[in-house]
């Protein structure tokens, strides 16, 4: 199963996700179309180069809604820093101490597993601006 998710830079809150038995362009495709229904357009879109990310579906949304597309190369992993972490803390926190038993338990788990930290992080995130 792969996870596909964008998240805010500023809050460190999960916008929005999608989880599927392939990593496509449909995939990150539709989690970025269903992040642009929810919330601001963001000016810069930033993912690395795999080909679900370049590809033409992917960026003509980014194009179609004036985004500044931004893909470092290879190597540049601190650019990433943010959803690398939250895919690392979803692992150990979640994913590897559970012991989901169907596709349907895994997206449960894991739907609950972000709204509870992505709540935690806009708190943080308010409580810091205050």
């Amino acid at each position: 199963m792969y996870l596909a998710a964008v998240i805010d830079w500023h809050s460190k809150a999960i916008l929005a996700y999608k989880i599927s038995n392939s990593m496509d362009a449909t995939l990150a495709t539709d989690v970025l179309k269903e992040t642009l229904t929810k919330y601001p357009k963001p000016k810069i879109f930033n993912s690395d180069q795999g080909s679900q990310y370049a590809s033409y579906a992917h960026t003509q949304v980014l194009k179609q809604h004036n985004i500044q597309i931004l893909m470092n190369g290879g190597g540049r992993s601190i650019n990433y820093m943010v959803i690398e972490r939250f895919f690392k803390t979803l692992k150990h926190g979640n994913i590897h101490i559970s012991d989901y038993q169907s596709i349907k338990e895994l997206k449960e788990g894991i739907k609950a597993y972000i709204h509870t930290i992505s709540k935690y992080f806009i708190q943080q995130s308010v409580i810091k601006n205050l």
